[in-house]
């Protein structure tokens, strides 16, 4: 499939979200750059089509990439910044240091954007862009979104550290770090809906597989077909902390509503899945986005939207980088 018969197909549910949506932030525009990139949707479509064409699992990490920069001092593109002399970035932090992955993939539709429309688009535009065209790709809703986002000139890995969730927090503590960005816990359980694609590391959940809360036991939870297969994919071993597993083990390559259905089973890969269950809240949400997958695309543009306006830099703050790895 190429890039326009992409554009024009009928997906298994497609979700636009009007012009009418309220704006994330009253300095972002849903048009910013129609006159001065027409083809900007097109040419970060295209660089997203073809990354995930070339690897599946890379619209999955396009979307985390997304994710991880927001999370972290608001949504400037400071997690494409390389180390300097003058700080140290948030490449290598804990969360990221060889687990985020696609900066290559920025790199080259920047490149491409640079020769249509040169110091024009953000790379932290591009980063929202490209997480709405790879949800879009696999099969999710599509989503308006407000642009003119401009991009930090530093970056920290301490807060990073500190600011993204981890998937073995207690949902109290997760919910804790939504919050503190304008997020809520509607925002939690919808956002985490993103693992319907992707792919987690066999050290961000192996504890639950041999030695739960030190235990020496598994995760009472976690059925035992589940069970066997992740202690198959995962051997109680160092050697296989870098193994892949299926956030979503059923549909790991479509984004839909399954991996609700996971957790309503019990089949919630990472701990930090699964205590939605825990709290009666979150868990009526996920049972309303199991009867209601239209609701769950609705609502995840919007939450997408709402994540895409953290801490934006807009007017004079900021710049617009020539290359993302480095300030101009």
């Amino acid at each position: 499939m190429d890039p326009s018969s992409y554009t024009h197909s009928l997906l298994s549910f497609v979700v636009v979200l009007v012009l009418s949506t309220p704006l994330a932030s009253s300095q972002l525009d849903y048009k910013f750059y129609d006159s001065t990139c027409p083809n900007l949707t097109n040419i970060v479509r295209s660089g997203v089509w073809s990354a995930v064409a070339n690897e599946t699992r890379m619209g999955a990490s396009l979307l985390r990439l997304h994710f991880h920069d927001c999370f972290v001092n608001g949504c400037d593109g400071s997690i494409l910044l390389d180390d300097t002399s003058t700080f140290t970035g948030e490449k290598n932090a804990g969360p990221n240091r060889m687990s985020a992955r696609g900066y290559e993939v920025i790199d080259a539709i920047k490149a491409n954007l640079e020769k249509s429309c040169p110091s024009t688009v953000s790379c932290a535009d591009i980063l929202t862009l490209a997480a709405r065209e790879a949800v879009h790709l696999a099969g999710g809703p599509f989503w308006s979104l407000p642009l003119g986002r401009r991009d930090g000139t530093t970056a920290s890995q301490s807060a990073a550290n500190q600011q993204i969730p981890s998937p073995s927090e207690p949902l109290e503590n997760i919910t804790a770090k939504f919050t503190s960005k304008g997020l809520e816990m509607k925002d939690v359980v919808v956002l985490s809906g993103a693992h319907t694609i992707g792919f987690a590391k066999c050290s961000s959940f192996k504890q639950r597989l041999f030695n739960f809360n030190s235990t020496g036991k598994p995760d009472p939870i976690l059925g035992s077909s589940i069970l066997n297969d992740l202690q198959s994919t995962c051997p109680n071993q160092d050697s296989s902390d870098s193994n892949l597993a299926a956030l979503d083990l059923v549909t790991p390559n479509k984004f839909d509503n399954v991996y609700y259905k996971n957790l309503l089973n019990n089949s919630g890969l990472l701990q930090s899945d699964q205590a939605l269950m825990g709290d009666s809240n979150s868990a009526a949400m996920v049972n309303n986005y199991i009867k209601y997958p239209y609701l769950f695309a609705n609502d995840f543009g919007a939450s997408m939207v709402k994540m895409g306006s953290i801490g934006v830099l807009t007017g004079k703050d900021g710049e617009i980088r020539k290359n993302c790895r480095m300030v101009n």
